[in-house]
């Protein structure tokens, strides 16, 4: 993350391009204001679970 990646014919980045990207940089987390979020009570966390990872559909071909 945090890289731009420039591929042989891409036009160069505008002025406004890369104020744009400077903008939208990565911010560490002591930077990013969480105080809109609600903190979740115990009860709630209680109900959480595991999240489990999908098995991926197979296609049968024959």
């Amino acid at each position: 993350m945090g890289s731009i990646r420039i591929y042989k014919g891409m036009p160069p980045l505008t002025e406004e391009e890369i104020a744009e990207l400077d903008r939208n940089k990565p911010k560490s987390d002591d930077e990013i204001d969480f105080s809109d979020i609600p903190r979740l009570t115990k009860e709630e966390l209680a109900k959480f679970k595991p999240a489990r990872l999908r098995r991926q559909k197979q296609n049968i071909v024959s």
